[in-house]
């Protein structure tokens, strides 16, 4: 009886492998060869899923934006608010720091790639309309001044975060650090 593959398995597979170099070494160094190398599978295999490495690509950043809601939506399950949902996007673990390793890997490709540019911007668009009820819901419960725009204040939270999130990238602050700005920025936005 022939055996039955999990398709779908097999692109996570190759796109957890992307990843993994990505973060450890680049975006220049992801080749279909590489790859297959990293994900244990033959480069042939790789290729009859994705016919060329920016097929590969594209798809790794459709996974890695449904892996950051994911976490996201771990985070509001397991501690509901927006303060929760913010830390959730800070790279204070292994795996979220790979993935904003990865993130940040990509957005250089976005610059020259339209489709992974799109990607970038729907999901950011996502993410901000999620903060975004946040913040109205906290304002509705009196947590947050009634007199905020949740959309204005969603893009300020998703840029100090993205800004926090580099500094711990980079060795700037530590994740304790991070956090308690987090908490100082939201403290000013209470009534």
């Amino acid at each position: 009886m022939p055996k039955r593959v999990d398709h779908e398995q097999r692109r996570q597979l190759i796109a957890d492998a992307v990843r993994r170099i990505a973060a450890d070494r680049g975006l220049e160094a992801v080749s279909l060869g590489e790859v297959a190398a990293e994900a244990g599978i033959s480069k042939g295999l790789v290729q009859h899923y994705f016919p060329s490495r920016d097929d590969m690509l594209r798809y790794a950043t459709r996974t890695l934006r449904d892996r950051v809601g994911d976490r996201l939506r771990t985070a509001q399950a397991e501690l509901p608010g927006l303060r929760a949902a913010l830390i959730a996007l800070l790279p204070l673990d292994d795996e979220s720091r790979t993935e904003a390793l990865v993130a940040n890997a990509f957005v250089v490709r976005a610059l020259k790639d339209p489709e992974i540019a799109e990607r970038f911007r729907l999901g950011h668009a996502q993410l901000r309309d999620a903060i975004s009820a946040m913040v109205t819901a906290a304002q509705a419960h009196g947590d947050l001044h009634a007199d905020l725009d949740p959309t204005r204040e969603a893009d300020l939270l998703l840029a100090l975060v993205a800004g926090l999130g580099d500094a711990v990238l980079l060795g700037h602050r530590t994740p304790a650090e991070v956090i308690s700005l987090v908490d100082h920025h939201l403290s000013r936005l209470m009534p």
